[in-house]
């Protein structure tokens, strides 16, 4: 009797990439719902992690797209009143201000929409990265409650204060790394991986100029710092194969699709960069969807040469994690 071959094993990884982010990263998931692709774990940062947890946790995502679609500035940002920004500044000399808005709306936020509260209780697995202020490193975070790692894992300099979380202080994760590829390869025995890039890339003199032309010239002027390089993944082409370069040689697909202009706040438009990411990620992925989901090594990969050959001890970020699910790489 000939043996029944099991579904390929696909996880996601969701970059950073601000608000438009958010909306982007649904309109990707939403595709991959639509081409019937099903996702065994996830790995986020920043706006990837908001998402991801978000879908990890098993939540409606045509229900989230929904509420992010009439979402109000205030139920995700509480800056501080003018007046006291200004004393702040001006009698304490900004000692101990460390941004404009806390992070407990946020949080709020991402609690209401997720349907459990835990890592351990999502649908799939799930890996939020941030970036650890004490000890400048990157954590990723896979055990505890979602909603503040989900946060620490977001919450832009400047915009937001830092989270603490167990006496340590996190910031976005997009600071130290703007996608998390490593993260779950190996670590749950996937076929494939297909990395979802949102980030806005500008240089020199025209990124600059465009972002002083922007309300909020100072935040753009971060996404410029924080953006400025181009990951390893990414090519001219808006999707391109790849394979993991962390020794497993996993092949993966990266999608990078041209989005719409979106800037703080995120009062209009979101809708928008949604349904173009959602478009373009059908019109990519489709023609690969059967081939993705029963045999990914058919996929059109660059070839691997006998030195970078994939061997079993050639496992990508298999150190054993502390307790906590937080792990920190050496």
């Amino acid at each position: 009797m000939e043996e029944v071959k099991k579904p390929a094993r696909i996880g996601v990884v969701l970059s950073s990439g601000g608000g438009r982010g958010v909306y982007a990263h649904t309109g990707f998931l939403l595709a991959l719902r639509q081409l019937g692709i099903e996702v065994s774990a996830i790995a986020g940062c920043s706006a990837g992690a908001l998402v991801g947890g978000i879908a990890a946790s098993g939540a409606d995502l045509q229900q989230w797209s929904q509420v992010i679609a009439s979402v109000r500035t205030r139920e995700y940002w509480t800056p501080d009143p003018w007046l006291q920004f200004v004393w702040r500044l001006a009698v304490n000399k900004g000692r101990g201000y460390t941004g404009l808005s806390d992070t407990a709306a946020a949080i709020a936020f991402c609690r209401r929409n997720l349907a459990v509260q835990t890592f351990e209780e999502c649908r799939v697995p799930f890996y939020s990265l941030a970036m650890d202020l004490g000890r400048g490193a990157k954590v990723l975070f896979a055990a505890g409650e979602l909603a503040p790692r989900m946060m620490a894992s977001a919450a832009m300099p400047l915009l937001y204060r830092p989270v603490e979380i167990a006496g340590s202080l996190y910031t976005d994760g997009a600071v130290i790394e703007l996608a998390p590829t490593e993260a779950i390869c190996c670590k749950h025995n996937l076929d494939a991986l297909i990395v979802h890039h949102t980030s806005v890339h500008r240089e020199g003199g025209e990124g600059m100029a465009w972002a002083v032309r922007q309300p909020w010239s100072l935040i753009e002027i971060l996404n410029l710092l924080l953006y400025r390089h181009r990951p390893w993944y990414l090519s001219d082409q808006p999707l391109a194969f790849q394979r993991c370069p962390h020794g497993c040689g996993t092949p993966l697909i990266v999608l990078e699709c041209d989005l719409p202009e979106l800037v703080w706040p995120l009062n209009s438009g979101g809708p928008r960069v949604q349904a173009a990411a959602l478009s373009q990620s059908l019109a990519s992925l489709q023609p690969y969807a059967g081939i993705l989901m029963s045999d990914p090594h058919r996929l059109p990969l660059p070839r691997v040469s006998a030195g970078q050959a994939a061997t079993p001890a050639a496992r990508c970020n298999t150190a054993p994690e502390p307790e906590d699910g937080e792990h920190y790489p050496e």
